[in-house]
């Protein structure tokens, strides 16, 4: 299955993977469905806008309010319970549909892959699912 390996260089940090993700398009599908997956429970997958990079550090800044560090309730031993509870809220995979040989996102939309126990080297499952410009197919 083709894999997006992303290298992280925070212990939080959303990193646009949409251009990866793209690449491993077979250039033969006119449409279908391509899912995005992460393999970590540390680790999560988001849609969101790509245009303006403090949209990104006001969805970090307000996980790390929500879901904080340095609290005494979390009774999880490896201490990063923090991490699995964002991957959780965030989900760790993403649907987009294939249209015209291309992945049909928004005009602002990219593929975020949402580190939250970094830095770490990172596995992004890429799936394809449809139908080829070949009518032979």
């Amino acid at each position: 299955m083709p894999t997006v390996i992303v290298k992280t260089n925070a212990r939080s940090e959303m990193l646009d993977i949409t251009d990866k993700v793209s690449a491993l398009l077979p250039s033969d599908m006119d449409e279908g469905m391509c899912v995005v997956f992460s393999t970590h429970t540390t680790a999560g997958i988001t849609i969101n806008e790509n245009a303006d990079p403090d949209v990104r550090s006001d969805i970090e800044s307000f996980l790390n309010e929500l879901v904080p560090w340095d609290t005494s309730a979390f009774n999880h031993f490896e201490g990063n319970s923090a991490a699995h509870i964002k991957s959780s809220l965030v989900g760790f995979s993403q649907m987009i549909p294939v249209e015209k040989g291309r992945l049909a996102l928004g005009t602002w939309q990219g593929i975020y892959f949402c580190e939250f126990d970094g830095p770490r080297t990172r596995n992004v499952l890429v799936s394809f699912i449809g139908k080829t410009g070949d009518a032979s197919a």
